[in-house]
């Protein structure tokens, strides 16, 4: 049973690695599609040009147009950290005909946001005019923000925008008008002056432009919502007076001597210099207000998905690791500021310091429960002239080539600065509510297990504190909170150990950190039990579903002790593969991870394709008859648990002489058979049930215990005052302590 269970799951990962493996390059996805997928009546597809490739697609010998991959051109690293893959179709004169989704890793969208919404939202570029763009004439074209889903909409949008820019500007499409490239390289060429720099106060780089400025108020936001009839996010402002601040927002170019000497102190503006490649730049933002242009959902190795960066067509949104965290800005004058950030253009993006950008605020409001409307305001940004040199000569720009991930040195490593709160510190602020339910239901396991024997003394009591614990750490912790450990981290936390570690990528999410903090410490004191038999949601789904099977009188099936015993060092081997696979590739080991269901059956609660469906479903029917048969066999992260967990200090569960030999009543009745017929407990597969230490005070259940109690019983007998004559030579008492007369005294023994 157990080889059928693993023979699906390796089937199942290996389909999904192997299209996996295949994700990469134009020539590998057009097998994929049809040229009448980008340009109606289509019917070929000719040879790759050029580098990186681009296909043209002909119907008979005209040509329509053609398809590159968005990731070939421009940088489509989305929310998972992982490129986006879009294949584009943009006609000889430059507008968008179609665009096709045909790899991703993207969680939100595979969790819960269907895909259809997503291609939805991306097929309102089709038709898009993108020479303009191209030029510097427009800004690039917005799509509307799915809820739920900011990140990556905007990532797939942007890269869909920037990819066919540069396509333009390169003279490869649109016409071959190769004036749009060549525009831009004038006789006179402006260059940032680095030599020269001074110290000024806050209003003098202010009143000059050094230091440019976005304000709005609650009123002017709700207006520009009304405006663009979005009535319902118009009626919905912000708290506070509608003239109130809704942000107060600045940015200015600290790559600039004179503006990052002022406005970090010499200082940080020599650290920042240093840490800089060639060809970054850096921006200072700062705001005060009712509205966050950082945000609250952003994670580490996610976006700042609030504000962007545009200039002559593209454009580029912040990762955390291009951010440093300011305490305050030392110009003179300059006003305190309740956000303060600091950031740094990735290696991809080239900003020209020479020309005029924007950076474009995306301003959010909700709707209702859950949706929520969108809006842009733009502050355009001009070095002012004395910061720039000029040369006579004419030079060439060449646009930048991503850097290796080594050479992605982000500000944000640095120590942060004192006065401001780390990303980790807001995260669980946010998060009061849950991490306060958490914390609860951890000091109400705690005093289950430092009361234990109080307990177990009351089956009927204990057995309903055991359901209803269960019950809401698959509700709670599981459905709702999402707060399911895996192998995964244990397979994370291995690779951070080796490629560097930093608390601030586990403490960013707080359910998992305080969960595993809980764990490690159960390891330390009971071993894999506390977590595997109370605080794992797919534990408790197994147990508690198995629980219905007995009321309903479904056969259980215990599995014969020698074939028990074998089956043990499965989940040990499917960890270690995992473990050793993550040495080799943490992708790899985590799509070979789905042999744990907890994403289907907790996560996605099973809202996902059949074949995933059907493995967790198929274990969970098999849990019927056997309980916990997957925690038993087949789980990596028991596995995992249980290793350490030999080092545990206390032995709480008590057993007798004569467990083993000759009782065997607890070995027969453990509900995961993780007593020895010998007697003792083996504490890698037990899952802390206690159902033995009922057992154990159990008078009427445990042989020792029955002894014990027609010991006591014999005992008071012969000690009450009727054994000493109060009633009579031929009255007896029995053990239920009652008088019965009798011709003979009867032998006590016989009750």
């Amino acid at each position: 049973m157990a080889a059928c269970i693993l023979a699906i799951w390796f089937s199942l990962c290996a389909a999904t690695w192997a299209q996996a493996a295949s994700a990469s390059g134009l020539s590998t996805y057009l097998p994929k599609i049809t040229p009448a997928d980008f340009f109606p009546g289509a019917d070929r597809f000719g040879a790759l040009q050029g580098d990186p490739p681009i296909v043209p697609a002909y119907r008979g010998d005209k040509i329509q147009g053609f398809v590159y991959l968005n990731s070939d051109f421009a940088n489509a690293v989305g929310y998972s950290g992982k490129p986006i893959h879009i294949l584009v179709g943009i006609d000889p004169k430059g507008l968008i005909t179609g665009v096709k989704l045909v790899d991703h890793k993207e969680p939100i969208v595979l969790i819960g946001i269907p895909e259809g919404r997503i291609i939805a939202t991306l097929n309102s570029l089709i038709g898009k005019d993108m020479k303009p763009v191209a030029s510097g004439a427009e800004n690039p074209p917005k799509v509307d923000i799915v809820s739920g889903a900011t990140v990556t909409v905007l990532v797939m949008s942007d890269s869909i925008v920037r990819s066919a820019s540069k396509l333009i500007r390169s003279g490869r499409v649109g016409g071959g008008d190769a004036a749009i490239a060549s525009a831009a390289l004038p006789a006179v060429t402006k260059t940032l002056d680095l030599e020269h720099s001074e110290v000024r106060d806050w209003a003098s780089l202010v009143g000059d432009g050094s230091v440019r400025r976005l304000h709005l108020t609650i009123n002017e936001v709700s207006d520009a919502f009304a405006n663009v009839g979005k009535t319902a996010a118009a009626q919905n402002p912000e708290p506070g007076e509608r003239a109130g601040d809704f942000i107060d927002l600045y940015a200015a170019l600290v790559t600039a001597p004179t503006i990052g000497r002022s406005l970090l102190g010499d200082d940080g503006y020599q650290r920042l210099t240093e840490s800089l490649k060639p060809g970054q730049q850096a921006i200072v933002v700062v705001a005060n207000g009712a509205y966050s242009f950082k945000g609250s959902a952003y994670v580490r190795g996610g976006i700042f998905d609030r504000i962007e960066i545009l200039q002559e067509g593209n454009s580029t949104r912040f990762r955390d690791k291009n951010h440093t965290r300011l305490g305050g800005l030392h110009a003179m004058g300059a006003p305190e500021f309740k956000e303060i950030g600091l950031f740094v253009t990735p290696p991809e993006f080239t900003l020209d310091p020479t020309q005029p950008w924007q950076l474009q605020l995306l301003v959010q409001r909700a709707v209702g429960a859950r949706d929520k409307a969108f809006l842009t305001f733009d502050l355009s940004y001009t070095l002012p002239e004395q910061y720039l040199r000029r040369e006579q000569r004419a030079v060439t720009v060449p646009e930048s080539a991503p850097a290796p991930a080594s050479q992605a040195v982000a500000a944000a490593t640095q120590p942060p600065p004192d006065g401001e709160e780390p990303l980790w510190v807001r995260i669980w602020r946010s998060s009061t509510v849950s991490i306060a339910v958490t914390a609860l239901m951890l000091g109400a396991l705690t005093l289950i297990f430092f009361f234990q024997n109080v307990l177990v003394r009351r089956p009927v009591l204990y057995t309903w504190v055991r359901r209803a614990y269960l019950a809401f750490v698959l509700v709670w912790l599981g459905w709702y909170a999402n707060a399911q450990l895996s192998v995964v981290n244990v397979v994370t936390f291995s690779n951070a150990l080796v490629t560097g570690f930093h608390w601030e990528f586990f403490l960013a999410a707080p359910l998992i950190f305080i969960l595993w903090s809980a764990t490690a410490g159960g390891l330390l004191f009971w071993g894999r039990g506390p977590f595997c038999g109370w605080l794992c949601p797919f534990g408790a789904l197994q147990e508690l579903t198995n629980t219905v099977a007995k009321w309903l009188k479904v056969p259980q099936i215990t599995v014969p002790w020698g074939l028990h015993e074998r089956m043990w060092p499965i989940k040990y081997i499917i960890f270690l593969g995992l473990f050793g696979l993550s040495l080799y590739s943490v992708d790899m080991a985590e799509r070979f991870a789905e042999v744990e269901p907890f994403k289907t059956a907790i996560i996605l609660k099973f809202a996902r394709g059949w074949p995933f469906v059907a493995y967790a479903v198929g274990l969970l029917v098999i849990g019927l008859f056997i309980e916990r048969f997957f925690c038993r066999y087949l789980c990596p992260l028991g596995a995992a648990l249980a290793i350490p967990g030999r080092m545990r200090t206390f032995e709480w569960l008590r057993r007798w002489q004569e467990c083993g030999s000759p009782c065997q009543r607890c070995a027969k009745e453990c509900p995961v058979q993780s007593i020895h017929p010998e007697g003792h407990i083996n504490v890698n597969e037990c899952i802390y049930c206690m159902h033995c230490q009922e057992l154990y005070y159990d008078d009427h259940r445990c042989p020792h215990m029955i002894q014990v109690r027609l010991k006591r019983e014999k005992f008071a007998a012969m000690s009450s005052p009727s054994m000493r004559g109060g009633k009579g030579p031929n009255t007896v008492i029995t053990h239920a302590g009652k008088p019965v007369a009798t011709g003979a005294r009867s032998n006590p023994s016989s009750s």
